[in-house]
């Protein structure tokens, strides 16, 4: 799956490199991230809210997956730039240039479940561990926050350094972060 500025999210057959399907949606798309069960797609990008879409047809509708209801996700204040499924498939993140990380139960998607805040900059990137114990968001700018899922996002712990963040990722207990610039060794 693959997310555009084009405002296009395209599906591809990785076996064949077929194109399988391209949705479009109103404004460009930042991230997407697909759900464990591959039935719902977070979508975020240059719009205040983001989508909960059905992953085979693109659409923000009623969904028949048990108590699932695909919708608008609002709450935001800026632009989102990540998203991040944690592994039981219910609770997902968004990450949003308003200095937030938003967590969402898609069994209530009224309002987030929490509200998790930055110190100066965009979250540009959330990954959850596969195990679901812990929740990685990493500010644009010296600042990577590590959550602990099974305490409710209640108690976390902040790694700071000076430089840019690109990005995050998890392999077991250990936090990669991948910097811009050298001095964030």
């Amino acid at each position: 799956m693959t997310s555009n500025n084009d405002c296009g999210v395209r599906v591809y057959d990785m076996d064949g490199f077929q194109l399988v399907n391209h949705f479009r949606l109103p404004w460009p798309v930042n991230h997407t991230s697909l759900s464990p069960d591959r039935k719902l797609v977070a979508v975020v990008g240059d719009h205040l809210d983001g989508l909960l879409v059905d992953s085979s047809s693109g659409k923000a509708r009623t969904c028949e997956y048990k108590y699932i209801r695909a919708a608008t996700l609002e709450g935001h204040l800026d632009y989102s730039f990540a998203s991040a499924w944690h592994p039981d498939g219910r609770i997902f993140a968004t990450g949003n240039q308003d200095k937030t990380c938003r967590l969402w139960d898609i069994r209530n998607l009224a309002t987030p479940v929490s509200v998790l805040k930055g110190n100066m900059a965009a979250i540009r990137s959330v990954r959850f561990s596969s195990d679901g114990q812990f929740l990685v968001a990493a500010e644009a700018v010296d600042f990577v926050h590590v959550y602990n899922a099974k305490l409710n996002y209640e108690k976390r712990q902040e790694i700071d350094f000076f430089g840019e963040v690109s990005g995050v990722s998890l392999v077991g207990a250990l936090v990669s972060v991948l910097c811009l610039y050298s001095v964030c060794m």
